[in-house]
């Protein structure tokens, strides 16, 4: 499982945002690697120890010539698994249900309030002075293309 795919499992627990689930996940990652960065081990009950970890210089041996080379002291992140989750991992253990996303909430739209009859015959009186003058305008313009088309077919003649 990779990122993406992690970030689309959480998204049902996030009300199906991947934007939320992306921002929690992004948020813990950071969170344990700026704790490992000062030296501090993150320890998460029934999982495992994240731990930053100093490695001393030492000898060791390049496999293709054979010689003997001097390796730097290092700092390593290191993942200890805690029992549980090693247990889950070998199949001694089973795991308890997943939790299940809360169901969603959708609310119903408000129901409109009908407009007064007063109203509504203004609005009819309203549309019905203007129609006929857009749908005059209208046929002007669909006209004029049509005369033009006429004198470029009679130009071409």
């Amino acid at each position: 499982m990779n990122k993406a795919q992690f970030i689309a499992a959480l998204a049902p627990h996030f009300n199906d945002s991947k934007k939320e689930a992306a921002h929690a996940v992004d948020i813990v990652f950071d969170t344990i690697t700026r704790t490992m960065a000062r030296g501090e081990d993150v320890m998460i009950n029934d999982f495992g120890k994240f731990k930053k970890v100093d490695r001393k210089a030492r000898m060791g041996r390049n496999p293709f010539t054979g010689e003997t080379i001097k390796i730097k002291a290092s700092k390593k992140a290191r993942f200890l698994p805690a029992k549980a989750l090693k247990e889950v991992v070998a199949g001694d253990r089973k795991l308890a249900p997943a939790p299940k996303p809360e169901p969603k909430v959708v609310a119903k739209p408000a129901a409109k309030k009908a407009a007064p009859k007063k109203a509504a015959k203004k609005v009819a009186k309203k549309t019905a002075k203007k129609a006929p003058k857009k749908a005059a305008k209208k046929v002007v313009r669909k006209a004029a293309p049509k005369k033009a088309a006429k004198k470029v077919a009679k130009k071409k003649k």
